[in-house]
């Protein structure tokens, strides 16, 4: 159960970052609320993964998935663009959490 935590902590973080982009500074009421909402439910959830997960490896699949969901959704829905440079280094993290998930023994598995 605590793996699902952690994605529907990241998906939630990921909607609240994506909310924080549309809210202008805080200055619109509704993506403003579904920030705060969701950041409360995201870290509500990652405080669950924490009772079994090491801390060290939530938080490093916890940022590098939202690094790469962020980036990615910024570049669909917002047209920020990514150059190569970007791509080897989101390709960088997943293969990083990848690793951590197959050979670490310290991933609570």
């Amino acid at each position: 159960m605590p793996w699902l935590w952690l994605v529907l902590a990241i998906a939630f973080e990921t909607v609240g970052t994506t909310a924080l982009k549309a809210s202008a500074g805080f200055t619109r009421l509704w993506p403003s609320v579904l920030t705060l909402a969701c950041f409360a439910v995201a870290l509500f959830l990652l405080s669950l993964v924490l009772r079994t997960i090491p801390v060290g490896v939530a938080y490093a699949i916890w940022s590098g998935l939202g690094i790469v969901l962020i980036a990615t959704i910024g570049w669909v829905a917002f047209g920020q663009r990514l150059d190569a440079a970007a791509i080897v280094g989101m390709i960088l993290i997943v293969g990083g959490i990848v690793i951590m998930q197959l050979f670490s023994n310290t991933t609570g598995h």
